[in-house]
């Protein structure tokens, strides 16, 4: 009785985990969640209050599918385009999956990071794409090669790649950011061999060290698909993301959406355009890095306090995740429940490896818990690493 594409569906191991355990009940170094203290709780009070007042009936009634102007107009501004560039999204991973929708057939090619955002991955099967996934290479001349390569495996197998996904800054899950010069060769790229990119970015604002790099978005504004949220700057319970694209690209996002639902939430885009238009967000954004850095800080230092002999980790400049890596002949994944019986939660690193490889690492979050409870998870992590 079920399409041939629910075999492609892919279980979240994050979205098991938090079926089968309370994350409060647990150290939990597994989801991507925000820290609840950085929710400005007693802002969104009043800006409710506010919109409802402004807007009354018109904020809970349908609206426009490409969003509402006023929200579309605030993030155009914020980012330097032209309104006709935004399209709102309900979510990012929304503006993932419609990406995937309008542009992919089954088997079509899909390059990627390796690793690469399990929530892209689950979408891209769920459509079955064939994703190929390059791993990273930290010399320019080797990074070129190793997309090169990519590229011309595809084009000898007589297929296109429709676009490539990549997470430029502080990536889901490694942490780890390109370069402008690794931006720069994958425009160059993708204006070779023709295909697009999808820059999905929801951890950009988040950074804690380092100088901003340019996005590819504005190395390649026709080219790119650039995808943003207010789940880690604003409240992810709010489910608003948002598409800068070319306007034929988001008008074939917009008729997709149609078909998906309609419109995105009109109240909590109000209550988003009102939280930018006041300043609200720059000013909760400074209290959340400054929260947030501290807590990776803290991660980074007890890691090189605790973790046994042979493990590495990343060192990301912001964002909400470090990888780490452990010998050869370890296996997250069978390592997992061990882990967990015993009161520690992580996500293996197999699951965001299109290839399946990556058995002996782990992805780590550090937003989420208490600077007491991430002590202390650490030292439980490490204790039975070591055992």
């Amino acid at each position: 009785m079920f399409s041939k594409d629910v075999h492609s569906f892919f279980r979240s191991p994050v979205r098991e985990i938090f079926k089968r355990v309370d994350l409060n009940a647990i150290y939990s170094f597994a989801g991507g969640y925000p820290s609840a203290d950085t929710f400005p709780l007693e802002d969104i009070r009043q800006i409710m209050a506010r919109v409802i007042d402004k807007y009354q009936g018109k904020a809970f009634q349908y609206g426009a599918t490409q969003g509402v102007m006023e929200l579309r107009e605030e993030v155009a501004r914020r980012y330097g385009v032209p309104v006709e560039r935004v399209q709102i999204t309900s979510s990012s991973q929304q503006g993932i999956d419609v990406c995937t929708r309008i542009l992919v057939n089954p088997g079509d090619v899909i390059l990627t990071s390796s690793p690469s955002y399990l929530g892209a991955l689950q979408s891209f099967r769920s459509y079955r794409a064939d994703i190929r996934g390059v791993a990273h290479q930290k010399d320019a001349d080797a990074f070129r090669d190793a997309y090169v390569g990519a590229l011309e495996q595809v084009k000898a197998e007589g297929k296109q790649v429709k676009f490539l996904y990549m997470i430029p800054d502080f990536q889901n899950p490694s942490g780890e950011s390109l370069t402008l010069q690794e931006r720069q060769i994958l425009v160059e790229l993708a204006a070779r061999y023709d295909f697009l990119i999808v820059e999905d970015s929801p951890y950009r604002e988040l950074r804690y060290e380092g100088e901003h790099i340019p996005t590819m978005y504005s190395l390649s504004p026709d080219r790119v698909i650039h995808l943003g949220s207010f789940s880690k700057i604003f409240a992810p319970g709010f489910r608003l993301g948002w598409a800068i694209a070319h306007p034929d690209i988001l008008d074939k996002i917009y008729v997709c959406k149609q078909s998906l639902d309609l419109c995105p939430p009109i109240f909590d885009q109000y209550v988003a355009a009102e939280f930018l238009r006041s300043g609200k967000l720059d000013a909760n954004l400074l209290k959340s890095i400054e929260l947030y850095k501290g807590k990776r800080d803290l991660l980074l230092s007890l890691l090189e306090e605790y973790m046994p002999e042979g493990v590495s980790w990343t060192h990301p400049e912001g964002g909400l995740f470090l990888f780490l890596t452990m010998p050869e002949d370890f296996d997250a994944v069978r390592f997992y429940d061990t882990a967990l019986d015993a009161g520690v939660a992580y996500v293996a690193g197999e699951f965001f490896h299109p290839d399946g490889s990556g058995k002996n690492t782990m992805r780590m979050n550090f937003s989420f818990m208490t600077h007491e409870r991430i002590k202390e998870g650490v030292i439980l992590l490490a204790s039975l690493l070591s055992s």
